[in-house]
């Protein structure tokens, strides 16, 4: 087991905690997949988990968790930004195929 600078123990408790929850999460989305449900309520809830989960992963694995939190609200306002973009990006695209195609049963 190697310690780190201030002497706190960097063991794998740590990981192993998180990815228990990571599996728990998986099979919750694996138990909800077999609901009878709404389609849009079954969409609602497998994205919320799928945020959640997400959300887990980024901060552990790529060590936002260490980072400021101004710098952890900067990748977050960023990633929301790009999302919005990308949406808005596919929004316009089916327009552009009709205006290359011109049409085709308009008449």
């Amino acid at each position: 087991m190697t310690t780190t600078e201030a002497g706190k123990s960097a063991g794998m408790g740590k990981d192993l905690v998180v990815y228990l929850c990571l599996l728990a999460l998986a099979g919750v989305q694996f138990a909800m997949a077999f609901q009878n449900i709404d389609t849009s309520q079954m969409l609602v809830r497998m994205l919320a988990v799928a945020i959640v989960e997400a959300g887990l992963a980024v901060m552990f694995f790529m060590h936002l968790w260490s980072e400021k939190r101004g710098f952890v609200l900067f990748v977050l306002v960023f990633t929301i930004f790009v999302l919005f973009v990308l949406l808005a990006m596919q929004y316009g695209w089916t327009d552009s195929t009709r205006m290359v195609v011109g049409a085709p049963f308009a008449k």
